[in-house]
């Protein structure tokens, strides 16, 4: 019975294998330049794609209960992946998304965030993972990015900063090691292993750097923006290896210093960053992927930086949403170590679609005490000059006489919402519902074109170490390194790229997606007249979208879609069937009577609610599994 594989196995073992040179990327910047323009103009679009998990074993028309994992007997996978099910990605699909990548997004993006989780789960008994398969499917994936982002007339060219089209900055998965989610203190074997494997990937300056942790960052485009890839596994609950972030001998909070400080230089540089990591800060009862004092870090970081940090970029959960981050919440004794943060047993990685569903509604639950904001914006008259005119007139106001619009933005934060900060969470590759990609418009006022002679990453000045980045710090005079906590922006500061739309602010995204059920079947079609084509296509666009109407990706607009997600109520009805998590005791009485006959009433604010549930499955669940997780039923 085990034949197969084991002959897969063995063909993987005698593959010819991809061997990275000894070559990196380079910043964005152009190949060569006319006399006549010194420049070139920038896409104002990047991509963002996560959680390829490829699977070499994946067998189509196998079966794809769980002990089968799509490696064994007979059934329903197709020949792009089996949706709506734990199964792994197979490598057809791998090859078609690239495929499809370098037909519609190429020659279109600046740069690719890439945020882990590139080899397959370790599902199956008779298949166990090995080290040398997980590296194995990594350079797969390396491979891949080569063959459409590589420069083809880069074969006699002795440049080692001059591989890739458009830089891509690549992240640390927790499927990425063996076993998975223990990732020990640095230098280790993965942090050596993966610095070799990425070396096209990582600045030589910063080789060191991600050798001892596993971070690093790109400046992609130079002198104007970064890219960090943060190694997450340091933070996760589920890595017992490691201890949180409040104490000096843990990587965590070497991590957080080392990012202190590169922040601190970007903002002395002028320039913004854009966070990125695979397991994202999500925060609810059911659901903490962070130790706490990472989390309460991060969340200082984030306010702390809000003038430098454009927006925080994560993978790992395969649903698509996003989070904010309550500053208000930081408990500063958590981060200097003085009190232990409460710590329970590490969460479960098991994000079923039971799980997933308490999941999305505590979060809800949580947006439904942020305030009206539809009545704080109808008052609201931001300005996109600095200082905002609001501004100047409560100057004049008494200090004990504040409007009701006043008190509704003192809520949030004042009119740019500067209490939170909005992480953004992709859907993923490997179709647990259907596969999907991102792709992120930014500002480029300011950042239109780039110089040929400006300075490059490789050029400036980037320590080796965090001992080396302190020691850089102090010369220089302007900040106290040697500090654990990060100072704000000046008080004279304008709001930051995530609170006012700017130069290098995000503007909206397109969520593409690909719909397997009808592209296998098309494929499976015997009839010879039809012509299967598989393509990824668009789910929604941000920038079209009525429903989310999000005029821009900053913080408020998403506090303002929090808001309106958090108005939905469930009836009663919904509480009696159990779909909601706070609904109280109800009488077995009451539940059998209920249960003769359910009925879904409808809500007029449902509508931004369950958009919200279905988008976060990539539109792949059947509207009666989503009334059967959340309760309810969208009516037109």
């Amino acid at each position: 019975m085990i034949l197969k594989p084991l002959l897969l196995l063995v063909l993987w073992a005698a593959a010819p294998r991809f061997v990275a040179g000894s070559t990196q990327q380079k910043p964005l910047r152009p190949a060569a330049v006319s006399d006549e323009s010194n420049t070139v103009k920038l896409h104002g679009r990047f991509l963002h794609i996560t959680d390829f998990h490829p699977d070499p074993f994946y067998t189509r028309f196998s079966s794809t209960d769980d002990e089968d994992a799509c490696h064994w007997g007979k059934g329903d996978a197709g020949i792009f992946g089996a949706e709506n099910t734990d199964c792994d990605t197979p490598i057809t699909l791998v090859n078609a998304s690239f495929q499809w990548i370098n037909d519609h997004l190429k020659d279109s993006i600046d740069f690719v965030i890439w945020t882990g989780d590139s080899a397959r789960h370790d599902n199956d008994e008779l298949i166990p993972r090995s080290e040398k398969q997980i590296i194995y499917l990594n350079e797969l994936l390396v491979n891949k990015f080569v063959e459409v982002f590589g420069k083809e007339d880069n074969v006699n060219d002795t440049d080692p900063t001059n591989d890739f089209t458009i830089p891509i900055v690549p992240n640390f998965g927790n499927n990425d090691i063996l076993p998975h989610n223990i990732f020990t203190q640095g230098p280790n074997r993965w942090t050596k292993t993966f610095a070799h494997l990425w070396r096209k990937f990582i600045p030589e300056e910063q080789t060191h750097v991600f050798e001892r942790g596993g971070w690093f960052f790109v400046e992609v485009i130079p002198d104007k923006l970064a890219v960090f890839s943060l190694n997450t596994l340091y933070f996760f609950s589920s890595n017992t290896a490691v201890n949180g972030c409040a104490e000096k001998s843990e990587p965590g909070y070497e991590h957080f210093e080392w990012l202190r400080i590169q922040l601190q230089f970007l903002r002395e540089r002028g320039m913004k960053a854009i966070l990125t990591g695979h397991v994202p800060p999500a925060r609810t009862p059911s659901k903490q992927s962070w130790d706490e004092t990472c989390w309460q870090k991060y969340t200082l970081w984030l306010q702390q930086y809000r003038d430098v940090v454009i927006g925080g970029l994560y993978g790992h959960m395969n649903i698509d949403h996003f989070v904010l981050q309550d500053h208000d919440r930081i408990d500063m004794s958590t981060i200097t170590g003085e009190v232990e943060p409460k710590r329970g047993l590490p969460k479960s990685n098991d994000f079923s679609t039971q799980s997933s569903a308490e999941y999305l509604t505590e979060l809800r639950y949580e947006w439904s005490e942020l305030p009206d904001t539809k009545e704080a914006k109808e008052l609201d008259d931001r300005s996109e000059v600095w200082p905002p005119l609001e501004a100047s007139r409560n100057k004049k106001r008494k200090k004990n006489r504040k409007t009701k619009h006043d008190k509704l933005l003192d809520k949030i934060g004042g009119p740019w919402g500067e209490r939170y900060s909005a992480t953004l969470i992709s859907a993923s590759v490997i179709p647990n519902y259907f596969p999907t990609m991102r792709v992120f418009e930014y500002n480029t006022t300011g950042a239109e074109r780039i110089s040929s002679n400006t300075q490059t990453q490789e050029e400036a000045t980037v320590p080796s170490s965090l001992d080396e980045a302190k020691k850089h710090g102090k010369s220089k005079g302007s900040q106290k390194h040697d500090s654990d906590i990060p100072k704000p922006p000046s008080k004279a500061s304008p709001p930051g790229p995530a609170y006012s739309s700017q130069s290098l602010s995000l503007l909206s995204y397109t969520q593409y997606f690909a719909n397997l059920t009808k592209i296998n079947a098309a494929f499976a079609s015997p009839e010879k007249s039809i012509k299967p084509n598989f393509t990824y296509e668009v789910e929604y666009d941000t920038k079209m979208d009525t429903i989310y109407g999000l005029s821009d990706l900053t913080v408020r607009s998403y506090i303002d879609l929090a808001a309106r997600i958090g108005k939905y109520k469930p009836d009663e009805d919904d509480l009696l069937l159990g779909f909601e998590g706070r609904g109280g005791n109800v009488s077995a009485a009451k539940k059998k009577k209920h249960n003769r006959k359910k009925q879904y009433r409808k809500q007029d604010n449902s509508k931004v609610w369950f958009t919200f549930v279905n988008r976060a499955y990539a539109g792949a669940k059947d509207e009666d599994d989503i009334r059967d997780q959340f309760g309810f039923i969208l009516e037109d």
